[in-house]
């Protein structure tokens, strides 16, 4: 089969030249039409190969308005918000590699993509115009959105799979299967298209982290930790973006007494005002063009007479640096997301890297479908999600924790780092760089880097 492989452009400087506010960001038609454009890209060009590598020749996704499959979200045209009464989309390739058929049993054309092929009139029953569709075609494998270990390919609810169960002979039932891996490998899979403006949506993402974790936004003595989290979700509006989940804003400080680097991330800490000499941490995501960021990055607030973060603090954070770069060496197409965990721990062992490690797929979805790499409360192998093997052209947020012992606190400091990046079948890239030293306030220039 032809494998879908390309390279991101080297990514060697990330420059700040705009600020946030002055970053491109499409109006809602150029969106939609660029969403459209993609679309159409991934059924003409990466479906046909999905459904060959899954032996899966039709596939059928159903949702009723408001309770969409997981799926159906990433085939429907951005003018569509939600599914239309009960809109089933059927998915056939007659032979290996050969184009898919796309097919709307709805009342509508649902996009360019999918033409309606159900006619209310002659036929009053959506089912049976399904099951005609079905006897026309004679698949041998009718794949459904019902899956144990992945919640993005579990979409169809137990009514609907019963209703169409009921309606389909006998001898075709014995043709339904899972169409677990073809939804994920769907989901996973990002385009050479797609991946043109990947680069761009985490630049947004690592410019308003920036602005935010600086003096225009932040006070010492004043400013919150809250008032930094609004602070974000005011400015992801007015930039026209939207994000997958509320941002948080956490600080270690210099204290003996008190140990955030135990602290569990079941419990998220209380409102504290910045001060000076603190570490400050932030976990912020976007959505634009369908697709999120996931990043967190650090900051520490200069004390009177500093005019650069201590060099013991950055020393621990390229102990971080390190443990990425650990974690990406360990990245083989082909092995599981527990075999790279425990690859990626065995060599953190050997080095004495204190840590965790709990990186997870990224692209329709924050947390995506795909090979699951530790968690953060659990770090040894996670069944099913984490038994999923590693494929190009997919997308990650590397996501972990170093625990370093700072002498100068007279305790262990966290240093939690996440960033996206791009498994192309031979080697991790960063999407946009990733953050290389922590980010002083105030400052005057970047200190993001590759």
């Amino acid at each position: 089969m032809k494998k879908l492989l390309f390279a991101l452009v080297p990514l060697l400087v990330f420059v700040h030249s705009l600020p946030a506010q002055d970053l491109a960001v499409l109006s809602q038609r150029e969106q939609a039409e660029l969403i459209d454009s993609w679309l159409d890209d991934r059924i003409n060009s990466l479906l046909p190969q999905l459904m060959t590598e899954t032996e899966v020749d039709m596939w059928i996704v159903i949702s009723r308005e408001y309770n969409e499959d997981p799926v159906i979200r990433t085939l429907l045209p951005a003018t569509w918000m939600a599914a239309r009464r009960r809109t089933i989309l059927v998915m056939y390739q007659p032979s290996p590699n050969a184009a898919v058929e796309t097919f709307a049993i709805a009342r509508y054309d649902v996009g360019k993509a999918f033409k309606r092929a159900w006619d209310p009139e002659s036929q009053p029953d959506q089912w049976e115009a399904l099951v005609d569709l079905v006897k026309e075609k004679n698949p041998k494998k009718i794949g459904l959105n019902f899956a144990k270990d992945y919640g993005h390919a579990d979409g169809l609810t137990f009514t609907e799979r019963e209703a169409f169960m009921e309606k389909l002979p006998a001898s075709d039932r014995e043709k339904v299967v899972s169409a677990q891996t073809l939804a994920v490998r769907w989901l996973e899979t990002r385009t050479a298209a797609e991946m043109s403006s990947y680069r761009h949506i985490q630049q947004l993402a690592h410019d308003i982290i920036q602005e935010g974790l600086s003096e225009k936004v932040i006070t010492p003595g004043k400013t919150t930790t809250e008032d930094v989290v609004w602070w974000y979700r005011e400015r992801i509006k007015e930039l026209k973006l939207n994000t997958w989940f509320h941002p948080t804003v956490d600080i270690q400080r210099p204290d003996p007494e008190s140990n955030e680097a135990s602290r569990s991330f079941a419990s998220r800490p209380s409102e504290m005002t910045i001060m000076p000499g603190d570490l400050l941490h932030i976990d912020f995501g976007i959505t634009y063009l369908r697709l999120n960021t996931d990043t967190q990055e650090l900051a520490y607030v200069l004390k009177m007479g500093e005019t650069e973060v201590p060099a013991y603090l950055q020393k621990a954070f390229e102990v971080g640096n390190r443990l990425q770069d650990i974690l990406t060496d360990s990245y083989v197409a082909g092995r599981t997301g527990n075999e790279i965990l425990r690859n990626a721990r065995m060599q953190m062992e050997k080095e004495g890297i204190r840590g965790s490690i709990y990186t997870h797929p990224l692209g329709y979805y924050g947390h995506s479908a795909g090979p699951t790499i530790g968690m953060w409360d659990n770090q040894g192998d996670t069944p099913g999600a984490g038994d999923f093997p590693l494929h190009a052209n997919t997308g990650y947020a590397i996501e972990l924790n170093a625990v370093v012992y700072v002498e100068e606190w007279k305790k262990d400091v966290r240093i939690m780092l996440e960033e996206g990046a791009f498994f192309d079948g031979e080697k991790v890239r960063y999407y946009n760089g990733r953050q290389k030293s922590i980010l002083p306030i105030p400052r005057a220039s970047s200190y993001l880097g590759n």
